[in-house]
C-alpha cells in the first residue's frame, strides 16, 4: 500500500506539474497567435493604406497640377489685371478651353477679385466668356471664395457633398497672384463618388477607411454624416466631423497628432497608432499626400477583421491535447519506476544531512546512475562531517588570533595617536602667536592649516625697537617627518636670527643654510631623503617705512586693493644639493598696502571642475579683491575662498599664510 500510495502521489504531482506547464504554454501560444495576428493586421493596414494613397494621389495630383498651371498662367494674370480688355479676354478663354478638355471633369472656374465675377465652363453647358453670376460677401454660398482669399496658403481644397445628388466633389481653389497681389481664384473639381465607392465603401469586415485633412477634418468616410463639408474654408475642423472627435481620450489624440506630424515631415513614412474608436480597439494607419494636404487613414479592428483563418485552429488544438496526454501517461510510468522511488529515499537522506545528521544510511546500491548517486551521497556526508569539524577548530583558533591582534593594534594605534598629539602640541608651542599679538596686534593675520595633525610648515617672528621680522617656512615632507624637520629648521633659524642682524634677511638665510648643512652633514641618508626647506623673510622698519625681503623659493606679495605686485625669492631652497644666492629687496611700507607671505600649499591646492591647482593668477585676484579689508577679515575670506575652490578634493600640502600691514 505504501508503494502504491507513493506511486499515486508521484503521478498526481507529475500530472499537476504538466497542467501547470500547459497553462503558461497555452498562454504563450495564445500570445504568439495574438502576435501573429497583430503582425499580419499591421502589415495589412500598412499595405492597404499605401495602396489607397497611391490610387488617390495619382488622379487628384494630376488635377491639382493642372489647376496650378491654369492659375499661374501669364495669360490668366494679364486678363484679370485688365478684365474688360476684349483681346486679353478672348486669349484667356481660348487657352482655358484647352485646360478644360484636359481636366478630368472637363470643367474649370475663375473668380475675379476686381469684378467679383464668377466664370464657370463645363461640358454640361455652352462655353461662355461672361460671368455666370456676381460673388457676394453676404451670401453663405460664396463664403468659400472670401475665406480662401484670407487664407495665407497658395491654394486650398474643399470637399462639397451634395445630399440630393448623393455626390462628393473636391474643389481645387488656387490663388492667382501678380507680384503678391491677389487677382482671383482659379481651379477645377473632381468627382469623388467613384473614389468613395472604390476606397471608402470597402466590404472588408473590421476595416474603416477614411480621408482627413491636416486639421483632422474628415474629407471622406463610409458614414457620410461624419464628412466635414467645406472644411478647406474654415480654420479648423469641427470636433464632430474630425478624426479626433472619434477617439476615446486626449492621450490617443496626442499620439495621432504626433503621427500626423511625422508623416507630414516625412511624406514617404507611414505611421500606425493603436486607438479606440466606438468602443473597439483598432490599429490606425496614416499616410500623407503632400500635394493635397490629406491623410489616407485605415482603421483595422483586429478582433473583427479576418486576418487569420481560425477554422484550422480547433483540430490543431485537439490533436495537440491528445498527444500531450499520451506523452504524460508514458512519461509518468517511466519516471515512477526508474526515478521517483529511489529519489524519494535519497531525498530523506539529504534532508537528514541538511539537519546536521551525517550518520545516515544511503539507499541500497544499484548498478546505474542512481546507485552512483547514493555512493556519492555517502562519501559527501563523510567529507562534510570531517571538514565541518576541522573548520570549527580553525575558526576558533583564528578568532583567538584576531582578538589578540586587534588588542595589539589598538594599543599600538593609541600610542601612535598619543605621540602625534604630543608632537602637535610641541610644534604649536614653537609658533610665535603670543609674541605676534603682543608686538603687532591687529596689524597681522595668520592662516596655518597642516595637512595632517602635524606638518612641515611654520612661521617665525622677531621684534626689535621700531622694527620686526616676519617669516614663513615650508619644510620638505608632511606629517611626522615634516614636523621633525620643522624642529631642526626652527632651531637653525633661531640661531641665525640671533647671530645675524634682523634687517638683513639675506644674511639670515645664508647663515641658516650653513647651519642646516652642518646639522645634516653626518647623515648617510641625506642624499636619499628630502631635507630642504623654503623660507621667506620680511624685515619691517617702521621709522624708515620700508620692508626688506629675501626668500628661498617663497615670494613676497603686496597689494593696495587696486594692483598686486610681488618680489620673487631665490630659485634654490635652503639645504638643497646646490647652494643658492640670496639677495635683499626693499619695498616701500606705504599706507594701505598689505604684505603676504605664503607657502606653496596654498598655490598648489587642487580644486575647481578639473582639479587644477589654485595658481598664481587666481591667488593675485584674491589678494586684490580683499586687500583693503581688516587683516582678520582677510584671513577669513582667504580661508573661505580656498575651501570653496577646493570642494571635495583632499588637501595636498600644508598651508601657511602670514599677512601684515602698518598704516
Amino acid at each position: 500500500m505504501a508503494a502504491f500510495g507513493l506511486r499515486g502521489k508521484s503521478l498526481l504531482a507529475l500530472l499537476l506539474a504538466c497542467i501547470l506547464a500547459l497553462v503558461p504554454a497555452a498562454l504563450i501560444g495564445w500570445l504568439a497567435l495574438e502576435g501573429i495576428r497583430d503582425h499580419f493586421g499591421e502589415a495589412y493596414a500598412r499595405n492597404a493604406t499605401l495602396l489607397s494613397r497611391e490610387r488617390i494621389r495619382a488622379p487628384i495630383s494630376r488635377e491639382l497640377a493642372l489647376s496650378l498651371r491654369l492659375a499661374d498662367s501669364e495669360v490668366t494674370r494679364q486678363w484679370l489685371n485688365d478684365e474688360q480688355d476684349p483681346a486679353k479676354r478672348q486669349l484667356f478663354f481660348r487657352e482655358a478651353e484647352r485646360y478644360r478638355r484636359d481636366f478630368r471633369d472637363n470643367a474649370y472656374f475663375i473668380g475675379s477679385v476686381g469684378s467679383l465675377g464668377y466664370y464657370f465652363n463645363s461640358d454640361e453647358q455652352p462655353t461662355s466668356s461672361e460671368p455666370r453670376y456676381t460673388l457676394s460677401r453676404d451670401k453663405d454660398s460664396d463664403s468659400w471664395f472670401f475665406a480662401t482669399l484670407r487664407n495665407a496658403e497658395a491654394f486650398n481644397i474643399n470637399v462639397d457633398y451634395n445630399a440630393l445628388l448623393d455626390t462628393t466633389k473636391v474643389w481645387f481653389n488656387i490663388l492667382v497672384t501678380d507680384d503678391q497681389k491677389v487677382l482671383g481664384l482659379a481651379g477645377s473639381g473632381v468627382d469623388l463618388s467613384t473614389f468613395i465607392r472604390d476606397f471608402i465603401a470597402t466590404d472588408e469586415p473590421g476595416v474603416s477607411p477614411m480621408i482627413i485633412d491636416t486639421q483632422g477634418a474628415i474629407q471622406a468616410h463610409q458614414n457620410r454624416s461624419l464628412i466635414a463639408l467645406n472644411s478647406g474654408a474654415r480654420s479648423d475642423a469641427e470636433a464632430d466631423n474630425s478624426l479626433f472627435g472619434l477617439l476615446a481620450d486626449n492621450t490617443q489624440r496626442k499620439a495621432v497628432r504626433v503621427a500626423m506630424e511625422r508623416t507630414r515631415s516625412q511624406p514617404d513614412r507611414l505611421e500606425i497608432v493603436p486607438v479606440s474608436i466606438d468602443g473597439s480597439h483598432q490599429l490606425l494607419a496614416l499616410a500623407f499626400i503632400p500635394e493635397l494636404g490629406w491623410y489616407v487613414v485605415n482603421g483595422v479592428d483586429l478582433s473583427s477583421a479576418q486576418i487569420i483563418d481560425s477554422r484550422w485552429l480547433v483540430p490543431l488544438l485537439i490533436a495537440l491535447a491528445g498527444l500531450v496526454l499520451v506523452l504524460i501517461v508514458l512519461f509518468a510510468l517511466a519516471i515512477d519506476r526508474l526515478l521517483l522511488r529511489p529519489l524519494e529515499q535519497l531525498k530523506r537522506s539529504a534532508q537528514a544531512m541538511a539537519a546536521g545528521d551525517y550518520d545516515v544510511r544511503m539507499p541500497a546500491g544499484r548498478s546505474d546512475e542512481i546507485g552512483e548517486l547514493s555512493t556519492a551521497f555517502g562519501v559527501m556526508a563523510q567529507k562534510v562531517r570531517s571538514h565541518t569539524q576541522e573548520l570549527e577548530q580553525r575558526v576558533q583558533a583564528r578568532t583567538l588570533d584576531l582578538e589578540r591582534a586587534n588588542q595589539e593594534m589598538a594599543a599600538a594605534h593609541k600610542k601612535i595617536d598619543d605621540s602625534i598629539d604630543y608632537a602637535s602640541l610641541i610644534q604649536r608651542s614653537i609658533l610665535p602667536n603670543r609674541e605676534l599679538i603682543s608686538a603687532v596686534g591687529h596689524n597681522h593675520a595668520v592662516l596655518w592649516r597642516p595637512r595632517d595633525v602635524v606638518g612641515g610648515d611654520f612661521y617665525v617672528f622677531r621684534s626689535a625697537q621700531r622694527a620686526c621680522l616676519f617669516g614663513v617656512v615650508d619644510c620638505a615632507g608632511h606629517g611626522v617627518p615634516g614636523a621633525l624637520m620643522t624642529m631642526l629648521a626652527h632651531a637653525a633659524l633661531d640661531q641665525a636670527m640671533s647671530s645675524e642682524p634682523l634687517n638683513d634677511p639675506a644674511a639670515i638665510l645664508r647663515r641658516t643654510d650653513q647651519i642646516i648643512r652642518h646639522m645634516l652633514s653626518d647623515s648617510g641618508q641625506r642624499r636619499s631623503v628630502a631635507t630642504n626647506m623654503d623660507v621667506g623673510l620680511a624685515h619691517v622698519d617702521l621709522d624708515q617705512r620700508q620692508v626688506t625681503f629675501s626668500g628661498a623659493k617663497i615670494a613676497l606679495y603686496f597689494s593696495d586693493g587696486e594692483q598686486v605686485d610681488h618680489v620673487d625669492g631665490s630659485r634654490r631652497a635652503l639645504g638643497d644639493r646646490r647652494g643658492g644666492e640670496y639677495q635683499n629687496t626693499a619695498v616701500a611700507l606705504s599706507p594701505g598696502r598689505t604684505f603676504y607671505l605664503a607657502t606653496d600649499g596654498f598655490l598648489d591646492q587642487a580644486g575647481g571642475e578639473r582639479g587644477f591647482g589654485f595658481g598664481n593668477s587666481r591667488f593675485a585676484s584674491m589678494l586684490r579683491q580683499h586687500a583693503e579689508l581688516p587683516l582678520d577679515e582677510q584671513s577669513a575670506a582667504f580661508s573661505e575662498t580656498l575651501a570653496r575652490y577646493q570642494g571635495e578634493y583632499p588637501q595636498r600640502d600644508d598651508i601657511t599664510m602670514l599677512c601684515f600691514r602698518f598704516d
